[in-house]
């Protein structure tokens, strides 16, 4: 997000960093988070200026198509990629998260539980699954006109090596001009204000249940002090890693191999609960769900697996 605003804007980049990290942090604590992340999503539009990037790029359709579902390399660097990639895509946060947050929708709504009140069940099903669609569907999209919009620009011309975001972004700036750039830019601090609470709530999420705190961004910070302490700690971190050492895209990849790694045994075990009627009772998943979900889980653990027995060769 720093590098993003730099860009645009010019001035310090540790500067935008404590900026952005107090305001998010402030935005978390202070508003709740449906009120200004139903602002904020609207930002999230500018990234479809990829999409248009690939519009305006010279593309060899027929490869591209052919490569995303038949790779030509399958070597320990693309398979740590994939992973990555799968990491990403089914993050062990995001289980965390999302239930979290369907329940925390339910409890700041007209409705009750669906434990007490099953007739409802339905209902409430049609709408977490028209959002997980929908949202799930425009998250890939955009992610596979970012690698196919880098491929088609940077990749030809030979740059293999992504720093940062900004410089994906910059790879904007000569092709679709610098409003496209801007905005795109843009969109990556608009994203930001949009991920952080996601990635610093689902880790508060996943404490409070632990130590049975409570827990909730449409809570007031004394009526949820522990659940927002982890939140501040999160964001402080963050912080920190600015004056580290630490390459911040190389600490992103890396983290998100470990989030392939780990979601497999999550899946595995959510998949055996989700299927046995003794602890869902009429929601056990049905039938086309659970062949997505053992199909899905089996594509994390073959990849996994075969990174790992290439990494270890």
């Amino acid at each position: 997000m720093a590098e993003a605003a730099q860009l645009v804007v010019g001035g310090g980049e540790h500067l935008f960093v404590i900026a952005f990290a107090i305001v998010s942090t402030a935005l978390q604590l202070f508003v709740p988070y449906r009120r200004y992340a139903s602002i904020l999503k609207w930002l999230t539009l500018s990234l479809f200026a990829y999409v248009a990037v690939l519009l305006v790029v010279r593309t060899d359709w027929p490869a591209a198509l052919v490569g995303l579902v038949w790779p030509t390399d399958l070597g320990r660097d693309a398979l740590l990629t994939i992973v990555a990639l799968l990491g990403t895509t089914i993050s062990p946060y995001l289980f965390f998260w999302q239930s979290s947050q369907e329940a925390e929708e339910i409890a700041n709504s007209r409705h009750r539980p669906i434990k007490q009140e099953p007739r409802s069940a339905n209902k409430q099903f049609r709408r977490m699954r028209f959002d997980t669609l929908t949202g799930m569907a425009f998250s890939n999209l955009i992610s596979l006109a970012i690698i196919m919009a880098a491929a088609a620009t940077l990749h030809r011309q030979g740059i293999t090596q992504i720093g940062s975001a900004a410089d994906a972004a910059q790879a904007l700036r000569p092709v679709a001009g610098q409003f496209a750039f801007a905005l795109f830019a843009i969109g990556i601090v608009g994203t930001g204000f949009l991920a952080v609470p996601v990635l610093a709530g689902s880790g508060a999420f996943a404490v409070a249940e632990i130590f049975g705190w409570k827990e909730g961004l449409e809570y007031q910070p004394q009526q949820a002090a522990g659940f927002y302490s982890i939140i501040v700690l999160a964001s402080f971190i963050g912080v920190l890693i600015d004056w580290s050492p630490i390459d911040p895209m190389r600490a992103l990849f890396w983290s998100a191999v470990l989030n392939g790694l780990a979601a497999v045994p999550l899946m595995i075990a959510m998949m055996i609960v989700v299927s046995r009627h003794k602890v869902m009772g009429r929601f056990t998943a049905n039938r086309l769900l659970l062949i997505l979900g053992w199909a899905a889980t089996l594509v994390m653990t073959l990849a996994s697996v075969a990174m790992l027995a290439t990494s270890f060769a």
